[in-house]
């Protein structure tokens, strides 16, 4: 029966190969397993794969490159290594084309730039496919969200490297010569980007809901044009955004500060653009992998606690900042009780230890120690220890709560409303409203119980303390620029410190000027876990007056940056040497 079978099927086979094997395209025949461009894109589902797809770029780190973008501020010492030694290269003005930041953060951008752009252009293919209004709108939002993503990598590009003029890709490229692309003009990039933001302010929703939280809204699209604005000195139009920003989706300060920078009520009212991470998946991967969910970049370079790497130090002019906000003694949040049930009053603000870890802060513990110095040393000339971007409210160490990974489960917080009062508050300067400014800038204060801006009796609130002084354009403005924005919103966001010192024009002259500060250190005793009295050396920074005897030299900062920093070379992050090399149209 078999072999009858067999000769059957032969007398078929046979003369169909003879007959196929006189056809050209007998061996081009497509694979029906492999998917492809042509196959893939099908109906929404596979446009929110792709979407997310675009989500994970965005996510990268790299996207940002936070700690080398605080590091070429003057935020930033940038260095673990016991002072004066310092090799960083992005704190001492030496980088160029060749250095790692510029070249990551490139790459990143422009990766997630060319996954966002595969949805878009598979959305504006597909709506001609729709047969329901439900499909529609869904295609829309989802469009409406690649382009917001792209927008914002494009904005990020444009506020980053070579003057704002970069390569646009509004395509998805095929062909080899299709990925060399010459720079545009940078105001073809503005305009460019600003058309896919304003897509998206007109398309997203104001906020999303469920799992959904997360996703970019219409809101965030606002804020980043509003930020586009007021880069470029258009303070009128810039106010207007803002404005929209404040009053039209719903955005609230939270009564906390601290709720914008742990774990702790995430997504919550005040979050404009967040990245979110996670420690919930994807824990049998090995460190670094790219598929991890969870933020490896930054929870080591800023903790003072486990496996530190110091790669984020606060400098010293910004550490005696935060020691001298002054607190509100009218606000019941600034009273506290000791062991002994006297009644006193905070000795830092609210801002200041929800912010950074200071050795003598006794009201706010760290890494669940009772004392922020029993929780880490002080003792190499580190002085602070940014609490933002670590998980200092949860574990006693970020090593038990990740044995043997780096990874953090933390959310960055690219745009929060305080920001954006903040931001409201330059353009009201900037347009002669000092009474407005106060108003915008006096809510965030508040928020932390910090005393307020303007004479006593003034103001919005005025039966909280003031301090009592006058402000016109130009001391407002200063206190806006070297008080207000670094205290409230030091090490986060996407590197708009230094757009900020460059747009004012004053980043030369502010190295110059930090270089002339002189410091010294005491020393500080507390009790430890084991009920020992320990000293910690060195641990409370001092300014003090150049001439004093106890100026200690190897405290001093920014000495080469005030040397090297040439606005022609380090203003922007130049085009990476990567790109020049591989791509022979860039300068075409």
């Amino acid at each position: 029966m078999k072999k009858t079978i067999t000769k059957k099927l032969w007398l078929i086979i046979v003369p169909m190969a003879l007959l196929l094997g006189c056809e050209d395209d007998f061996l081009e025949q497509t694979n029906p397993n492999q998917i492809s461009t042509d196959t893939f894109w099908e109906d929404n589902n596979d446009l929110e794969q792709g979407l997310i797809a675009a989500y994970k770029g965005f996510a990268n780190p790299n996207v940002i490159k936070l700690v080398e973008e605080l590091a070429r501020t003057d935020l930033a010492w940038a260095s673990g290594w016991q002072r004066p030694n310092n090799t960083n290269p992005y704190y001492l003005q030496i980088f160029n084309d060749a250095s790692a930041a510029p070249n990551d953060k490139w790459s990143a951008n422009y990766t997630a730039i060319f996954r966002a752009n595969q949805v878009i252009e598979a959305a504006e293919t597909l709506k001609d496919t729709y047969t329901t209004d439900e499909e529609r709108e869904e295609g829309l939002i989802i469009l409406a969200q690649a382009r917001f993503l792209r927008g914002y990598l494009y904005f990020n590009l444009y506020n980053s490297f070579n003057e704002g003029s970069v390569p646009i890709f509004d395509f998805v490229p095929v062909e080899e010569e299709d990925f060399y692309q010459p720079t545009a003009p940078a105001d073809d990039v503005k305009n460019f980007y600003l058309q896919d933001l304003q897509f998206a302010a007109e398309n997203l929703p104001a906020q999303w809901e469920g799992q959904d939280k997360g996703r970019v809204t219409a809101g965030a699209a606002v804020a980043l044009i509003g930020q586009s604005y007021l880069y470029e000195g258009d303070y009128e139009t810039a106010s207007t955004y803002f404005k929209r920003v404040i009053d039209d989706f719903g955005y609230a300060l939270t009564p906390n500060i601290g709720s914008n920078f742990t774990t702790m009520d995430e997504m919550n009212e005040e979050s404009i653009l967040e990245v979110s991470y996670s420690l919930d998946y994807k824990n049998e991967l090995g460190p670094w992998d790219s598929r991890d969910v969870a933020n490896s970049a930054y929870v080591r370079q800023f903790t003072g606690g486990d496996g530190r790497w110091y790669g984020a130090v606060a400098a010293n002019w910004l550490i005696q900042k935060y020691r001298q906000d002054p607190i509100d003694y009218s606000d019941p949040r600034n009273k506290v009780v000791d062991e002994d049930g006297n009644e006193g009053f905070r000795k830092f603000s609210l801002r200041t230890s929800w912010s950074i870890a200071l050795v003598d802060d006794e009201d706010m513990g760290y890494y669940l120690r009772e004392k922020t110095g029993q929780a880490a040393l002080f003792n190499v000339k580190m002085t602070a220890f940014w609490r933002k971007h670590t998980n200092w409210d949860i574990t006693r160490s970020e090593e038990e709560l990740s044995p043997g990974e780096v990874r953090s489960g933390v959310n960055e917080r690219l745009i929060r409303l305080a920001e954006i009062y903040l931001q409201y508050a330059e353009c009201q300067i900037q347009l002669g409203n000092i009474d407005e400014a106060l108003i915008y800038i006096n809510r965030v204060r508040r928020r932390s119980g910090v005393q307020l801006l303007g004479p006593n009796g003034s103001g919005e609130f005025p039966a909280n303390d003031h301090d009592n002084i006058t402000y016109d354009a130009q001391s407002l403005m200063e206190h806006l620029m070297y008080t207000e924005l670094p205290l409230e919103l030091s090490a986060e966001g996407d590197g708009n410190r230094n757009i900020d010192l460059r747009r004012w024009g004053v980043k030369a002259e502010r190295f110059q000027e930090l270089a002339q500060r002189r410091y010294t250190a005491d020393n500080y005793e507390l009790e430890d876990e084991d009920g020992e009295m320990v000293t910690r050396w060195g641990s409370i920074v001092r300014e003090v007056d150049p001439s004093d005897e106890a100026v200690d030299q190897n405290w001093n900062e920014f000495q080469s940056a005030a040397a090297n920093y040439n606005p022609d070379l380090h203003a922007y992050w130049p085009i990476p040497n990567s790109e020049t090399i591989s791509n022979p149209q860039l300068s075409n």
